[in-house]
């Protein structure tokens, strides 16, 4: 079994060594397809709970109903994807094919998502909301997935794994800058700012148009690197009857499951607080759309420093070591402020607000940006941990488990959202009636926005705590896979290379 296995490893790898590190113009061109995710996934769709729920009137246990219906898509949705990207034969590449066709299909579903039919009763209202961000979550999965999984073939060594994640962790940083600025400085300034319903399908269209461009222009700018990286070996099986054992195949390995469900907690956590960001912001603190903007900087700022700071931490701790400090910022953060506010110890409004909650974004920022940086090279380290366990290359479904897990914080975060939101009694349509929201209904919206996302973030950091791949290990790992592929692909005694 072990010789099969090893020949079945190395038919999906060069011979002898990992890939090249990548040029600075080819880790450019890839961070351009962060945008996808954090312009067009994080940053845009961020809007939508507040739109559907404050703004259109949809109750927010629906809203959270539709956006976690979609999230069961992803479910089966991303592993099909990821086997779908490990098995793909082109001129290509076995990436470029899904990312490319998923550009034009991110436009069209996300301009619908912002522009539903006027007029609409609250079930058809639910169910446009519904297919659409079931239509957005395949769409994105089918770039997502293959360009996180291009990521981890960049390169394999432990370090320049976090330089190419950093790289592509900062382009997400400058799509957010750029839609924050579009989203507050054009489409929602002036009277009525995110209240104002007029101003939403525009916005969705100009961002499923911003992420059309990108995603070419990533795909392009690669093709060539991404062409001459390893070809799977042919697949006798068909997709649908192989997948489930490769599911299993990769639940097997702890490492994987460690970080998989650990991701999905975390992210859960962000979403419950990024759910209800926009509540706090318009009907708690009551701040203005520049206002809103300023922190929203403030934030992305922060995961830039996040980042930045990242390579260097990355020479001194265990990439394990920053996500427990990262974590760990990012719950002190949102204990601090909103409880305060919670117990009536802290009740500025309005521009009052801004320099506390700017520096609370800073410090939220920056522990996100350790995350960021160390949980998808973590999993590119655990995907070959699994190529020495198990003789494949898997990076395709490892980093569908990767786009799942961040997903989930707008499916399973907005459900969880959604019904705080009714629970606590607070108005569907509140943008139409702000007088009806008492103190008692904003304060337990101030608990669930910060200390209940916080409580979620600490037990995302018990399920991470025994993942074992340090430094050393991954040395072990890469010398041991090398010497594997170096002797699978040897010419035997007698026979020249060129025979």
């Amino acid at each position: 079994m072990a010789v099969v296995e090893q020949t079945g490893a190395v038919a999906d790898v060069a011979a002898g060594a990992g890939p090249a590190n990548p040029s600075f113009g080819v880790k450019v061109f890839y961070s351009l397809g962060q945008v996808a995710q954090s312009g067009g996934f994080d940053t845009a769709l961020g809007f939508v709970f507040f739109y559907y729920s404050a703004v259109l009137g949809l109750s927010g246990t629906l809203v959270g109903a539709a956006l976690g219906i979609s999230l069961c898509f992803d479910a089966v949705i991303d592993p099909l994807v990821g086997s779908w990207s490990d098995n793909i034969r082109s001129r290509l590449g076995r990436r470029l094919p899904l990312m490319l066709l998923s550009a034009p299909l991110m436009l069209l579903s996300i301009g619908l998502l912002f522009a539903p039919v006027a007029g609409l009763s609250q079930p058809l209202l639910f169910a446009w909301l519904t297919v659409t961000c079931v239509a957005v979550r395949s769409f994105i999965s089918l770039f997502n997935v293959p360009y996180f999984a291009l990521g981890g073939e960049l390169a394999d060594g432990y370090t320049e794994r976090s330089s190419v994640v950093a790289y592509r962790a900062t382009a997400g940083v400058v799509a957010g800058v750029l839609v924050t600025a579009l989203a507050f400085s054009v489409f929602f300034a002036g009277n009525g700012g995110l209240q104002r319903a007029s101003a939403y399908p525009s916005f969705g269209w100009t961002i499923g148009g911003l992420l059309f461009v990108v995603a070419l222009a990533c795909s392009f700018g690669v093709r060539r690197y991404a062409a001459s990286l390893p070809q799977p070996a042919v697949s006798e099986a068909a997709l649908w009857r192989r997948i489930t054992g490769e599911v299993g195949e990769i639940f097997r390995n702890p490492s994987f499951r460690m970080l998989f469900f650990s991701l999905v907690v975390f992210y859960v956590a962000f979403g419950v607080n990024a759910t209800l960001n926009s509540h706090a912001a318009v009907f708690v603190w009551k701040l203005r759309p520049a206002t809103m903007q300023i922190l929203g900087y403030a934030y992305l700022g922060g995961i830039l420093a996040g980042i930045t700071l990242s390579p260097m931490l990355a020479r001194r701790f265990e990439k394990k070591t920053m996500v427990l400090i990262g974590v760990g910022m990012v719950m002190i953060v949102w204990t601090a402020i909103p409880s305060l506010r919670a117990f009536g110890l802290f009740t500025a409004t309005g521009d009052a607000t801004l320099i506390p909650l700017a520096l609370n974004g800073v410090f939220v920022g920056i522990g996100a940006g350790f995350c960021a940086i160390a949980y998808p090279s973590m999993m590119a380290d655990a995907a070959d941990e699994h190529e020495l366990l198990k003789g494949h290359r898997r990076e395709g479904l490892y980093f569908a488990g990767l786009g799942f897990a961040g997903k989930a914080a707008t499916g399973l975060g907005a459900i969880v959202g959604g019904l705080v939101l009714d629970l606590i009694g607070f108005p569907n349509d509140a943008a139409h009636h702000t007088a009806a929201i008492t103190e008692p209904v904003l304060a337990r919206l101030m608990l669930a926005h910060g200390p209940l996302a916080a409580v979620l973030a600490l037990g995302s950091v018990a399920i991470f705590l025994p993942y074992a791949i340090t430094r050393a290990r991954h040395d072990q790992i890469s010398t041991r896979l090398r010497l594997q592929r170096a002797t699978a692909f040897a010419p035997p005694d007698g026979v020249s290379p060129g025979a």
